[in-house]
């Protein structure tokens, strides 16, 4: 009997690490079966109805967009989180100054704010305003014929309200502060530009959401700063890994922030498809920071953003504008623009406006900006050529 029981036991061992063996692989093909579907929710481009999106079908999707211009249900946007770290430690005395001067006097930061650009402790930074003497009260006056405020982006506040999951970790050397001339305090963030595609996939993105070309293959792009010339303007260049490169320029003036976008194809192939994201964020405007498109004007190239008494504007306009529209949910409005195909060692530039406006009458004021001419005046230089 006792050998009898003896086997029985053996067989009953054998069972149960047989059925041990099996759950531990259904939970290991479980768990492996929700990551993949996780990555396709928020890496992979879906097929909706059948119908292929490409092109600006894609971009639209993805910035919070679909083909009718609705804004995609709860839970389509990806599950990404706010995630890791994004500052950048000044580099030297004189950089530490002017971005806590940046931060302080402009932005109007926080500690806290101040800890996530920089990543500086609170001791280190209440030493370096001590040692500056850089104060939110001694900020300097401006004078009245003064040209607009433009500013690099110092990050460390995000400049969204809603819509988060698309715009992780943005990047701020594509992001400039235009600040309103009816108050010091306000200011609208530019992302220029915000993403580039091309017939190549996402070819640039200033911040995490989905994989662009480079991160699919593992790439990461270098961190970059804006050039801060004497005169006010801000100029920055990147070249990509496969030797397209893009550069932009901000020239502000008493009436109007002049842009120009230039973008290179520095590859052995035609390059076609080229559509651009620019943004205008409205987050820090007081008066303009609502979640809703109905205070916008679209038309084209010129789209409009309006403030909540209906006495002012801002005023964005792109050349060659291929989609005006608006994310109610950032809230943010675009005037983006298309290049023309590029072949190999061909540049193209495009030119862009942003103003601001006291008034009721925005058809009028759209016809006095065109009658400035600051398409032709600006773009004479700016057709293909080569480099």
């Amino acid at each position: 009997m006792s050998e009898r029981n003896e086997q029985k036991k053996k067989r009953s061992g054998s069972v149960v690490r047989v059925l041990g063996g099996v759950l531990v692989v259904l939970a290991l093909s479980c768990v492996l079966i929700a990551v993949l579907q996780r990555r396709i929710r928020t890496h992979s481009w879906r097929r909706s109805s059948g119908t292929d999106l490409t092109g600006l079908g894609k971009a639209m999707q993805i910035y919070g967009k679909d083909f009718e211009g609705k804004l995609p249900a709860a839970g389509q946007t990806g599950e990404l989180k706010q995630m890791g770290v994004n500052y950048r430690r000044p580099r030297g005395e004189a950089d530490l100054e002017y971005w806590l001067e940046n931060m302080v006097w402009y932005h109007r930061f926080t500690y806290e704010e101040i800890k996530a650009a920089t990543g500086l402790t609170e001791n280190e930074i209440i030493a370096s305003l001590k040692k500056f003497d850089i104060r939110p009260e001694n900020r300097p006056k401006r004078t009245n014929d003064a040209p607009l405020l433009v500013m690099p982006y110092p990050g460390g506040r995000h400049p969204r309200i809603g819509f988060l999951d698309g715009a992780i970790e943005p990047q701020r050397e594509t992001k400039f502060s235009v600040f309103t001339p009816w108050d010091p305090k306000s200011y609208v963030v530019l992302d220029l530009p915000e993403a580039i595609w091309s017939n190549l996939g996402l070819t640039y993105l200033a911040h995490t959401h989905i994989d662009t070309i480079w991160t699919k293959q593992g790439i990461d792009l270098p961190k970059l700063e804006w050039n801060r010339r004497p005169d006010g303007i801000l100029d920055i260049e990147r070249k990509l890994p496969n030797g397209i490169a893009f550069g932009v320029k901000v020239k502000p003036t008493k009436k109007a922030v002049q842009m120009e976008l230039w973008l290179k194809n520095g590859t052995e192939q035609k390059l076609s498809d080229l559509r651009i994201q620019i943004c205008v964020m409205t987050k820090m405007t007081a008066a303009f920071e609502q979640q809703t498109n109905d205070n916008k004007v679209f038309t084209n190239p010129y789209v409009a953003c309006q403030s909540s008494d209906g006495k002012r504007w801002i005023i964005t306009a792109w050349e060659n504008c291929n989609n005006p529209w608006g994310n109610e949910k950032c809230p943010c409005f675009h005037s983006d623009p298309k290049f023309p195909d590029l072949q190999p060692g061909q540049t193209y530039r495009l030119h862009g406006w942003l103003s601001f406006y006291e008034g009721t009458d925005i058809k009028t004021e759209f016809d006095r900006i065109e009658a400035t001419g600051w398409r032709k005046k600006q773009a004479g230089k700016g057709k293909t050529n080569n480099i």
